[in-house]
């Protein structure tokens, strides 16, 4: 569990460095303890992935924690402008099947308070064998399907992870 003076600083950044100590130690009422109970996340590269409310933050990570029980998460660069923390993240462990679990991206916080009032998430799975990026850029642009309007991408196999 987190001291008084560990979970209340009422900077932005505090709030994103409590969240980062909150999941290392697995302690999730510390962690859902970060997001405001109105928490909004907005996931756009995966629309209806999006949710309402620190019950799913909860939620989320109780499975996350069962699942790569040695999860740990580190924040390689952070900047903040305002109330608005945009944060790279890394996340590492191993799943109860001994496959390795690795996700990195951006998460963009508004911070309200000692909170976080929402996230724009762009975390996903590390892929490591689809190939180059002229690979991946023939992939979409091969695999369009007839018809499709200009600027949409194609969609491609999805690896989900918790």
């Amino acid at each position: 569990m987190s001291t008084d003076d560990e979970r209340r600083d009422g900077t932005p950044a505090t709030v994103i460095d409590r969240l980062v100590r909150a999941t290392n130690a697995h302690d999730l009422d510390a962690l859902v303890g970060c997001f405001a109970a109105a928490y909004r996340n907005s996931t756009p590269a995966h629309p209806n992935r999006s949710f309402a409310g620190s019950a799913q933050v909860r939620d989320n990570w109780q499975q996350i924690f069962a699942g790569v029980p040695d999860i740990q998460v580190a924040v390689e660069a952070q900047t903040v402008d305002g109330l608005t923390v945009w944060t790279e993240w890394r996340m590492t462990g191993t799943r109860r099947d001994g496959t390795p679990h690795e996700m990195a991206g951006t998460i963009i916080f508004e911070v309200d308070g000692d909170s976080i009032a929402s996230a724009r998430f762009y975390v996903e799975p590390v892929e490591r064998a689809s190939g180059t990026v002229g690979d991946a850029v023939r992939r979409q642009v091969r695999d369009a399907p007839t018809g499709t309007p200009p600027g949409a991408v194609a969609p491609t196999a999805e690896v989900v992870s918790p």
